[in-house]
């Protein structure tokens, strides 16, 4: 079974711990609370779930990578300058891996995971970044990517997008979080305040207003300026807090940004 179509770890192409790698790069963080941080990000492939606005569509969609074994990994980090470290995806919790790799640098390096909240980890975490998928995420014949069908997909990631019990353990777990939204438009706004009162519902920690975010839905400049006001908009009516995509507004949709 090929990476992208599972939720576990899979061998097949692998010896020892590694993880397939999409990018490892320097950048800037470019949203969320660290939002403008220099950060150093370890994109892992593949993903349990298909957003049809994917940004990372070689790491979902159409999974590319190459193995690197975790020294390897730790190395290229070190070799790079920021102390900010981004482990990020597609979603990197659906590799066991990935925990190792958490560990190995969380005694050197702030360590941010970016994640869409389905899934659990033990492993250090500075701030979670928790991206749960609403409604509007899930592909359809009309919106998937081009030349993409989203087959068994359109099911298969309605029924798993969200998970409250992991989001509960996520918020906990985790030294700081946030809960970030991709929002397409005001519609999306009711499913957010009735998941951020389910999340509070269960979880053994505050969630303030604060640590909801709201993004604007966008992989290019242009799709950015036809959402950006309208989202901004909505967090400053409703409460929650606004998140650019700089490194979007920056460098548009160029790949390692």
């Amino acid at each position: 079974m090929p990476v992208s179509d599972t939720v576990a770890r899979d061998d097949t192409d692998a010896e020892g711990d590694r993880l397939p790698i999409n990018e490892l790069f320097a950048s800037l963080q470019g949203e969320g609370k660290l939002a403008g941080v220099p950060s150093t990000f370890v994109r892992t492939s593949g993903c349990n779930l298909r957003c049809w606005f994917c940004d990372s569509f070689h790491t979902s969609w159409e999974p590319t990578h190459a193995w690197m074994g975790l020294d390897e990994i730790v190395a290229e980090v070190e070799s790079l300058s920021p102390e900010h470290v981004v482990v990020t995806g597609g979603e990197p919790l659906v590799h066991d891996e990935t925990d190792a790799l958490l560990s190995a640098l969380a005694d050197d390096y702030h360590l941010t995971v970016e994640t869409n909240g389905t899934l659990e980890t033990d492993a250090p975490v500075d701030l979670a970044s928790i991206s749960p998928k609403l409604a509007s995420s899930t592909p359809t014949p009309e919106n998937a990517p081009a030349d993409v069908d989203p087959g068994v997909w359109t099911e298969r990631h309605e029924n798993a997008r969200v998970d409250l019990d992991a989001l509960a353990s996520l918020v906990e777990h985790a030294a700081e979080f946030q809960l970030k939204f991709v929002v397409t438009g005001r519609d999306d706004l009711d499913e957010i305040e009735s998941l951020v009162a389910d999340v509070r519902g269960v979880a053994d920690r505050e969630v303030r207003d604060s640590d909801v975010l709201l993004m604007p839905e966008g992989q290019t400049r242009d799709e950015l300026a036809r959402t950006r006001t309208e989202v901004a908009d909505l967090a400053a009516t409703f409460g929650y807090r606004y998140t650019p995509r700089l490194h979007v507004d920056l460098w548009n949709d160029a790949p390692e940004t």
